[in-house]
């Protein structure tokens, strides 16, 4: 899916997702809910703030969820920032599937996964939101941020809404793209995207 410039496309843009949580490693998924940074997460943002250190960033932004504004804190702390909270840079809400994993939500709504792999766009999640329902929600986000002024902004976020900040921002075939907690992408205006990682 092509990504479409919208908000924020003239900024040179950073994004990140909370460090590794508790319920990543279980497999259960945490939309609206939180569950701690593990030891893993806890140094992924130690890590990726000296990543981002060299990158002149001259604001940090961040989910209201906990595991993000978490690693946000440890983020800005590293480039001698404060994280701010943007509301519409949570987690796309997983509704009724939220806590779960994939054995019992297959029990529980037989054949909506695969549904969901038919059409992840417009799929939204029992008593949820959709991607669509995510990108309003990315496009608001980002038009707040650029209001303020900034030039090199960091977004703390989540991979859902993530994949819907990256479409805003113009880059292609963003609904396919990962971000596991130790990338940090980078997006150039026109929606040219650079994947950034700590050695170790």
């Amino acid at each position: 899916m092509a990504g479409r410039p919208g908000r924020g496309a003239g900024l040179t843009t950073y994004l990140a997702r909370h460090g590794q949580t508790e319920w990543n490693v279980a497999g259960r998924r945490q939309g609206r809910l939180d569950s701690p940074l593990t030891a893993v997460g806890l140094e992924q943002a130690r890590r990726n703030g000296r990543l981002l250190s060299r990158e002149n960033i001259d604001a940090v932004f961040t989910s209201p969820l906990g595991r993000a504004h978490r690693t946000a804190t440890i983020i800005a702390s590293e480039l001698g920032l404060t994280a701010r909270v943007v509301d519409d840079l949570a987690e796309i809400d997983h509704g009724l599937w939220s806590g779960l994993g994939s054995a019992e939500i297959d029990a529980r709504w037989p054949g909506q996964r695969s549904a969901r792999e038919e059409n992840k766009y417009a799929f939204r999640f029992p008593d949820g939101e959709s991607y669509a329902d995510g990108e309003t929600r990315a496009e608001r986000a980002l038009a707040e941020i650029e209001e303020i002024g900034v030039r090199r902004p960091l977004l703390v976020s989540h991979e859902m809404i993530g994949r819907m900040l990256l479409r805003q921002l113009g880059v292609p075939d963003a609904l396919g793209t990962r971000q596991p907690s130790d990338v940090v992408y980078r997006v150039q205006p026109g929606g040219v995207a650079e994947r950034l990682t700590c050695s170790g």
